[in-house]
């Protein structure tokens, strides 16, 4: 008799979970299929699951010229690429994902990065963290020869965050693009607000000891389009330039202070591609960020630094 009322108890409470779970799985399905778009131009997949596979490269740019003592010269530092291949699963909108980095399991790549985003119709963000220490260069100033400059020269840690809002964002989907959680079904664009900010120090050890602080943060508007040149393709171009409002600089050589006021026009400039194929619930592509941000004068001193990231996917609804 006990044995029984247990296993009713325990049949009790394995109906009450599935019975919670089916509540929870309703609750999710009526989030994702509520939105407020126009399904001519926008749809959500009628399937519930998207497992996806990502080949992730990245790289990053610091590019500096000025004048010394008159003299003009550059000095050129690109940071060795990072790749990352990652396994992700979709459901109802919530995501989870593996990613892992072959060269840095078998001790070649020792920097860290730190990639996180979120695309919406109406609005979205890019956050993106970098201790980089593989960073390779070269040094040239006028009527002087080109001096190689080794990978332990510079290290620099770095932030960038950029955020838009979409205003067509019935027609426009950035997500149909970037996370193939919407279906763009016709061509549109949209006029698109922005806002972007980059924290950076960096610092150099050779002849000459540097430290470079850098906080920027800059407002303006761009514009994005979805071009549906066939019912299997997709094609995104956006550009989201943006003044800076507020810059605060500093740099010290040797500990001594070089000013670096603010000159107008400085900028963070925001570029996004994109490309995708759709075979029936499969689909592949290719995604590309460019940010480029500029501090500064050339006629005293100028620094430019640029960062990307290229992504190639792969995956599957079902």
């Amino acid at each position: 008799m006990i044995l029984l009322c247990a296993g009713y108890a325990d049949s009790a409470k394995a109906q009450k979970l599935w019975h919670m779970l089916l509540h929870n799985d309703s609750l999710l399905t009526e989030r994702y299929r509520r939105s407020d778009i126009d399904t001519l131009f926008i749809s959500r997949p009628q399937t519930k699951w998207t497992v996806r596979g990502r080949l992730n490269v990245s790289g990053a740019e610091l590019d500096i010229m000025g004048k010394e003592m008159g003299t003009p010269f550059e000095s050129k530092f690109s940071a060795d690429y990072k790749s990352t291949l990652s396994l992700g699963v979709n459901y109802l909108g919530v995501s989870v994902s593996l990613a892992l980095n072959p060269a840095k399991l078998m001790g070649k790549y020792k920097d860290f990065e730190l990639n996180l985003n979120s695309y919406s119709n109406r609005w979205g963000f890019d956050f993106i963290y970098q201790n980089a220490h593989n960073f390779k260069g070269w040094h040239k100033a006028e009527n002087a020869p080109l001096i190689n400059l080794p990978p332990e020269v510079l290290t620099m840690k770095s932030l960038n965050l950029n955020a838009y809002y979409a205003f067509n964002h019935r027609r426009f989907s950035y997500p149909a693009a970037f996370s193939q959680s919407y279906i763009q079904r016709r061509s549109a664009g949209s006029f698109l607000l922005a806002v972007s900010g980059q924290g950076q120090k960096a610092e150099t050890r050779s002849q000459y000891e540097s430290l470079l602080r850098v906080t920027n943060i800059g407002i303006g508007a761009g514009y994005g389009y979805n071009w549906v040149p066939s019912r299997h393709w997709l094609l995104h171009i956006s550009a989201l330039p943006t003044l800076t409002v507020y810059s605060n600089t500093s740099l010290k050589v040797n500990n001594e202070r070089i000013p670096l006021d603010y000159h107008f026009p400085e900028a963070i400039i925001t570029a996004r591609g994109a490309i995708v194929r759709q075979f029936g619930n499969m689909f592949i592509g290719a995604t590309m960020i460019y940010n480029f941000t500029n501090v500064g004068d050339r006629n005293q001193l100028s620094i430019e630094n640029t960062k990307w990231r290229t992504r190639l996917f792969v995956g599957i609804r079902l």
